[in-house]
């Protein structure tokens, strides 16, 4: 028989069916004897109190034609029973004996000798009028005492009509075993039979109890049997399996049951064949023969279900067993194949055979990792194919689905070492050609570098000239030492892995080959030329005048002086003709030759390294990040680590896309133009940019590793990748890629002076290095606690660095130096383009970028609001930042005069921008809006002029005039800017001419703060300093005093003048 099963076929045997049809014929004859010795609906046990009461019992006697004797004893309370009680304990009774017993009718046993007539005429009258089975005959003994015996027999005469049943009225015992014998009557009744009541009723209560178990048994045998019969075969393994377990516990748990029924019936039997144990003389009286016939009969059908059960559950479980192992075959065959295909895709993915030594050499050790895991995926096919072919080969149930799928695994597994083999045999192939490139280019490079060294001066002579030509046929031989082949030989040998880009890189090396070896050629002919020449080297003396002076001498020979490259000077004799064609101009053309050959070290080196950082990215990307999100390596990694993969690597992924698919693919197209590559790096300066994020996580992602460096996530990535290295070492690449890029950019401006391209260079050394110090500024800035606003909002960090300050503040009327005015505070100072944040510097701690200060912010100066003075009295390194209304002073000093300049230099440009931009913006607005700003503005010029008048009178001016005043004070500031100097004056004016400036910055003469300065000299220019006046120095400092009064009634009046809504 077969059975369908999610595309697989299941042949059900026919023995199976067969034990399951005898299985279940077996639990149909135990239910039905049940059924049979249930046809009363009452148990013992439901009137178990009744039945205790003892008003009428079955003592297992019988009559002589074998009918059941029922025996009502004394009971004197017998006419108080209930008729329900009553009618509960006789229906009992009753349905004890077997049908063939209770079909010969029973005899009924009424004991009333010690009675009166009255309750034995209710005893008769109800038995009479209530008997649930056939009642054959009443037997009485009647009441022992004379009046209720007279009694009984004249009322017995008179109503005998009244019972409805056969009833004999006896006067003792002996009268009695005329009609029973003495063997079937209890003791109490003259005969010899044993009974005990309390015996009986434990009997009764477990022999119904077993019955009632091994009922249960049987329909739950029958239950399970049917279920399992009609059970459908799963389609999965983890199905199948869960199927065969909870049938097996089913089973187990059934078969646990049946053993409890058999050892209770056993202990059922021994109860029963307890008197005749206790006597052996004894027998047991019928009603007990029954219930050890039963009990047998039970134990028997019990004992075959649970034959019946067993056979047919071998040949279930076999076939669960088979319908697992096939589910399990087609699990491991679709497992198989996804493994088989992607083993397929990655080998696939091997196409590319390496441009570089160190790519193919990395392909090949990524080829040799995936070589362990193709071994391992085909080690398990051949598992599974032994697996399916044993299947086949047990048993004849299995259809032709498992042979054609063992076939294809067996295929698929030849065709994929098939494959593996091929990649590997290619990647050798390839990385025994990019060796063999390299030692024909590094046999090129060692002849450069040797035609480099010669010294030329030497060999002009004749020695000179041969010993240079010996070592350059020298150095030709070696080419046939290193079996240098040609190129004709390499398409033949390679010609299966040669791609377009390692022809052209084949291509280069012989091009660069057969380009030395023409040079070669071109040194060996002048070399020869040279030694063919019989010159004579001259003493270093000094000639005679003469023989300088002779026409004739100078006519034909010159003394040419020269020196060499250590400094000594030597003289040799040369024809003018030699000199027309002397070796100047070869020489100038072999070292531009050296020079390109350098560059090209330098790209080499250049796209080389950038090769292996993309392919270390890659490694680190799907070695470690990768595997971050892979369940089965979820295990090993520990909480701490949980979803911080963007802490740990940052923007790596980034970096990577941007170098693999664009930033390597660019710098390639310049390898024959080295010295135009840094156009490569202007064009893509923005994107180099991503650096900056990157650094900024590094603290935070080198803290993360120190907290989980140990974690057998990552050894094990580790071990797979077969790193020496941890990712630390790989997570600093980043850093170092980015550094490096200026060493190379300095190593290719160094060997390309004068080329087309050195302006690119240098602007993408300058920008690659701009880079460096955001990256090194933002580390700072990153640090900094205790700034409650947001640092983007105060533009471009500009500068950075630390310095020695000392504050001085104006309160109310005094001026107050603090304490630390002598002992200078450190701050650490941060130039934005719109704000000066003051920090102090805190302690180093911790390892590696922990290790890094951190930074707690004291203050904040607005550049809107500031002045600068560039110089500050007493020390060349100091200049001083001040607020517009110069409340606060502070004095800054540099670790050196460079760095001074550089700072005054920066913050010039800053509000030299400021003070541009006000300009512009004033020029735009409206005539209406001019005219108002200028009444504005004149009111405070005047307010400012009257207030540094000591008591003269005020005079009026009209707006037009002021605004006039103002752009003279204002313009020749602009135009000396315009000029490229700086705000110098040839004189300065007194400090009482100076005017509060109007504009809202409040710009000044002579100076780019934001309000005038009457207390300090040298305002600065953007690129120079001002030139002071002694004198005027001299009548600063004597009447400083009286400025610090003047500037206090200054800001008085200008606060009454502002309130005064009049104006």
């Amino acid at each position: 028989m077969d059975v369908q099963n999610g595309g697989k076929t299941v042949c059900i045997p026919l023995a199976e069916i067969e034990k399951y049809y005898r299985f279940s014929r077996c639990c149909h004859w135990l239910q039905n004897e049940i059924m049979q010795k249930e046809s009363s609906p009452l148990f013992a046990a439901d009137i178990i109190t009744e039945l205790k009461r003892q008003f009428a019992f079955l003592s297992g006697g019988r009559g002589q034609d074998g009918s059941p004797i029922i025996i009502f004893p004394e009971f004197p309370s017998f006419c108080e029973l209930g008729d329900q009680e009553f009618r509960n304990v006789l229906t009992y009774l009753t349905s004890i004996p077997s049908l063939s017993a209770a079909g010969a009718g029973f005899i009924v046993v009424i004991d009333r000798r010690r009675d009166r007539w009255t309750c034995l005429k209710a005893t008769l009258l109800r038995i009479s009028g209530w008997f649930p089975a056939n009642l054959r005959l009443v037997l009485v003994l009647r009441p022992s005492a004379i009046l209720q015996r007279t009694l009984s027999d004249v009322f017995f005469k008179l109503h005998r009509d009244d019972f409805k049943v056969p009833v004999l009225m006896l006067s003792s015992v002996v009268d009695l075993h005329f009609y029973i014998e003495r063997s079937q009557l209890t003791q109490e009744l003259g005969g010899s039979q044993y009974y005990c009541h309390k015996t009986w009723i434990s009997h009764r209560t477990d022999l119904e109890s077993f019955a009632a178990l091994v009922k249960r048994m049987a329909q739950r045998l029958q239950v399970f049997g049917r279920e399992m019969a009609e059970t459908e075969l799963p389609n999965n393994l983890l199905t199948a399996g869960n199927l065969l377990n909870a049938h097996t516990s089913r089973k187990d748990s059934l078969k646990e049951e049946i053993t409890g029924a058999h050892s209770q019936g056993r202990k059922l039997l021994e109860n029963i064949r307890e008197p005749v144990r206790r006597d052996p003389d004894s027998s047991l009286n019928p009603d007990q023969l029954e219930n050890l016939a039963t009990v047998h009969r039970l134990l028997s059908q019990l004992n075959e279900s649970s034959t019946a059960f067993d056979e047919f559950w071998i040949q279930h479980q076999n076939k669960l067993e088979l319908c697992l192992k096939l589910c399990q075959f087609e699990h491991s065959f679709q497992q198989l194949q996804t493994e088989l295909e992607q083993a397929t895709e990655t080998l696939n993915a091997f196409s590319d055979v390496g441009i570089s030594p160190a790519q193919t050499e990395h392909l090949l050790q990524e080829l040799t990792n995936h070589e362990k895991t193709v071994c391992e995926v085909l080690d398990r096919v051949r598992s599974v194919v032994a697996e399916g072919q044993g299947l086949i080969d047990s048993s004849q149930n299995v259809d032709d689905s498992v042979a054609v799928k063992c076939s294809e695994l067996q295929k698929a597994r030849e065709h994929l070492i098939q494959e593996l083999k091929d990649k590997k045999t290619m990647l050798t192939q390839a990385m025994e050609l990019h060796r063999r490139l390299e030692m024909v280019c590094k046999w090129c490079d060692d002849g450069i570098y040797m035609l480099a060294s010669q010294p030329l001066d030497k060999c002009q002579s004749q020695e000179g000239a041969e010993s240079a030509l010996s070592e350059l046929e020298f150095y030709l031989e070696t080419a046939n030492e290193k079996q240098l082949w040609e190129i004709s030989t390499v398409w033949l040998e390679y010609e299966s892995i040669l791609n377009n880009e390692l022809r052209e890189h084949v291509k280069r090396a012989f091009e660069k080959k057969a380009s030395l070896q023409e040079m070669f050629e071109r040194r060996r002919v002048s070399l020869k030329k040279l030694a063919a020449k019989q010159t004579r080297p001259v003493q270093p003396v000094a000639p005679r005048p003469e023989s300088l002076s002779s026409p004739a001498h100078r006519d034909h020979e010159s003394i040419c002086i020269s020196e060499d490259s250590d400094g000594r000077v030597s003289c040799k004799e040369v024809s003018f003709d030699q000199v027309d064609r002397s070796s100047r101009n070869p020489s100038v053309s072999e070292e531009e030759e050296t020079l390109a050959v350098l560059r090209r070290h330098v790209m080499n080196e250049l796209l080389e390294t950038e090769r292996a950082y993309v392919e270390e990215l890659m490694c680190v990307l799907q070695g470690y990040a990768a595997e971050m999100d892979n369940p089965s390596m979820a295990t090993l990694i520990p909480a701490a680590l949980q979803n911080k993969k963007d802490v740990l690597f940052g923007n790596m992924q980034e970096i990577y896309n941007f170098h693999k698919r664009i930033f390597l693919k660019e710098l390639e197209t310049y390898t024959d133009c080295p010295e135009l590559v840094g156009r490569c790096f202007l064009n893509w300066m923005r994107e180099l940019q991503i650096y900056e994020k990157y650094c900024h996580n590094k603290p935070r992602s080198e803290s993360l590793w120190r907290q989980c460096s140990d974690c057998a996530f990552f050894q094990e990535c580790q071990k797979k990748l077969e790193h020496k290295l941890g990712l630390d070492s790989y997570l600093l690449k980043p850093v170092q890629r980015i550094t490096k890029y200026q060493l190379l950019l300095k190593e290719m401006i160094k060997y390309s002076k004068g080329c087309e391209g050195s302006v690119e260079l240098q602007a993408a050394l300058s920008s690659i290095l701009g880079i460096l110090k955001a990256v090194n500024d933002s580390m700072h800035l990153i640090a900094i606690t205790g700034y409650e606003g947001n640092l983007g909002d105060l533009g471009r960090l500009l500068m950075q660095g630390s310095f020695s300050v000392w504050a001085e503040h104006k309160r109310g009327h005094v001026k107050v130096i603090e304490l630390a005015r002598f002992k200078p505070m450190q701050r650490h100072l941060f130039l934005h383009e719109k704000a000066l944040l003051f920090c102090k510097r805190r302690e180093e701690s911790g390892e590696g970028y922990e290790k890094a200060p951190s930074y707690s912010f004291k203050q904040e100066l607005s550049m809107a609001a500031i002045g600068i003075t560039e110089t500050a009295k007493g020390d060349s390194k100091k200049f001083e930042i001040w607020s517009r209304s110069r409340d606060e002073v502070y004095t800054v000093q540099a670790v050196s005069e460079e760095v001074k300049t550089i700072w005054v230099t920066e913050i010039q440009k800053l509000l030299t921008g400021q003070l541009e931009a006000y300009k512009e913006a004033r020029q735009q607005k409206a005539p209406e809006q001019f005219t108002s700003e200028t009444s504005s503005t004149n009111r405070l010029v005047k307010n400012e002029s009257s207030n540094l008048r000591s008591g003269g009178a005020e005079k009026q001016k009209t707006e037009e005039e002021r605004g006039k005043e103002l752009e003279n004070i204002l313009e020749p500031g602009m135009t000396q800017r315009a000029k490229g100097s700086s705000f110098s004056f040839e004189t300065k004016p007194k400090r009482q001419d100076i005017r509060s400036d109007p504009t809202p910055l409040g710009w000044t003469k002579g100076s780019l703060s934001l309000d005038a300065s009457v207390e300090h000299d040298g305002y600065f220019s953007a690129e120079e300093q001002v030139t002071s006046d002694p004198e005027e120095e001299k009548e600063d400092k004597l009447c400083e005093d009286e400025l610090q009064s003047m500037k206090i009634q200054e800001e008085i009046q200008l606060s009454e003048e502002t309130e005064d809504p009049e104006e």
